[in-house]
């Protein structure tokens, strides 16, 4: 004890003043190390997502109070940004769902596809115009799932390779045993570059080709009535006249038989003119619904038989008749659908001219509320450059003095105003087909009546 009081007080102090320092700093040393180790934790709780700050009332003042509030900081911060975020997405996926909506609802057929032309997504649109699945057509090239002509294809390659944008470009293209009217685009996503993200769109344009070609022919049938009335009475007086002085001519000749040839070409092709203004007449004439029915076994029946016992033998066609087991009606004057069924075989005739072995097929069916009649030859059939012209007025193939071009053109006008229609058979590859579709009459209803 003695020995402590002689060390002296600064010494003491000193000694003290150590002790305090050493146990400041080792508290201090083990709180820094709690803190840091608490926001360790929290860092690691900010890469998973968590973002909640670090609470440390102790720490004010200290070193590590500026450092925390640092750290608080960038966690609010980074809170209100990842909300921003979370905003934006939720902005993002709704726009996206809208426009997809859009997509989907849009009536044609839209699809985008990558720099080799291969098909990226599309609508449900694309999926029902080519009747694929979504895994048949994810992937697939563009020109494999539409089937073009090369030409058509060179055009749209040529598109593509120069980055040029199509608009409502129109092909022809065959699906399946359907011929399809589509109106194609393109749209380039970046014009720049060699960047080739292509948005294509179909339009299934074949309805509207189709009223295009009804109106169109309605305005030649209108046309061809005016003609008709207009030059009709003007001949109809001169050939009479012609007709009426080369039949007294022909009765008055006597023992001159190159003048009674003669005669007899006048009367006949005056009897041609006369019935070409007949037929232009029929042709203009606009007969309102008069309750006609016919019996089709009772009308093909008719003008098979006409066929088969002159015609067919002299020109040695084989001819053939299919009918139903049951009974067909259909709204029409059974006179006027002879005339059509006769120019339909009347042309098979006379594509057959040049056929070994000719043979004609007349056929009736009846089919939901319809019934089909279809005249089908073994010749060589309509070329495809001219079948579009078939139903024109005063279209013929036939040579000089052998057609008026006005049967197939009379017969579609007597159907039309029935409500039926007559179509060459485009998918029938072993000859000519013509199939005439009229409305069903229920033979419950009317009493059969052949009416000429």
């Amino acid at each position: 004890m003695n020995k402590l009081l002689d060390i002296p007080p600064w010494l003491l102090a000193t000694a003290i003043l150590l002790v305090l320092v050493t146990a400041g700093l080792l508290y201090l040393h083990i709180h820094y190390r709690l803190v840091l180790g608490r926001l360790k934790t929290k860092i690691l709780e900010v890469q998973d997502g968590r973002l909640e700050p670090l609470q440390l009332g102790t720490t004010r003042g200290t070193f590590l109070s500026s450092f925390v509030s640092e750290f608080n900081s960038m966690v609010t911060s980074l809170r209100a940004l990842f909300s921003t975020v979370e905003e934006c997405q939720r902005r993002v996926l709704n726009e996206r769902n809208k426009i997809n909506s859009m997509l989907q609802s849009l009536p044609g057929a839209v699809m985008s596809l990558d720099e080799n032309l291969r098909i990226v997504s599309f609508n449900r649109q694309t999926e029902e115009l080519f009747s694929h699945t979504q895994e048949d057509l994810q992937g697939q090239s563009f020109f494999e799932v539409l089937k073009l002509d090369l030409s058509d294809q060179e055009i749209i390659r040529d598109a593509l390779h120069y980055k040029q944008p199509i608009r409502n470009q129109e092909f022809k293209i065959r699906m399946g045993a359907v011929i399809r009217w589509l109106s194609l685009n393109i749209s380039f996503l970046n014009d720049q570059g060699n960047d080739l993200a292509v948005v294509v769109t179909l339009q299934d344009m074949t309805e509207y080709k189709q009223l295009q070609e009804s109106v169109a022919y309605r305005e030649k049938l209108v046309a061809m009535g005016q003609l008709a009335a207009g030059v009709a009475h003007e001949l109809n007086t001169p050939l009479g006249n012609i007709l009426g002085y080369s039949q007294l001519l022909n009765e008055n000749i006597r023992n001159d038989d190159k003048a009674t040839h003669f005669s007899k070409i006048i009367m006949d092709e005056t009897k041609r003119c006369s019935r070409i203004v007949h037929d232009l007449l029929n042709y203009a004439h606009e007969e309102k619904c008069a309750g006609h029915v016919c019996d089709v076994a009772t009308l093909v029946r008719d003008v098979f038989d006409a066929f088969v016992s002159c015609r067919a033998k002299r020109f040695g066609i084989d001819m053939r008749m299919i009918l139903p087991p049951q009974k067909l009606a259909v709204e029409g004057a059974c006179g006027q659908l002879d005339i059509v069924l006769t120019n339909l075989i009347l042309n098979s005739m006379y594509a057959l001219r040049d056929v070994e072995q000719p043979r004609i097929e007349v056929a009736a069916s009846g089919e939901h509320d319809y019934v089909y009649l279809t005249v089908t030859d073994n010749g060589h059939g309509v070329p495809q450059e001219i079948r579009g012209r078939i139903f024109d007025p005063f279209f013929t193939t036939k040579g000089v003095g052998e057609g008026t071009g006005l049967g197939l053109s009379i017969s579609q006008a007597m159907v039309s105003k029935y409500g039926g229609t007559i179509k060459y058979d485009s998918d029938y590859t072993s000859g000519a087909r013509f199939i005439v579709k009229l409305q069903a009459v229920s033979v419950e209803d009317v009493s059969y009546a052949v009416s000429g």
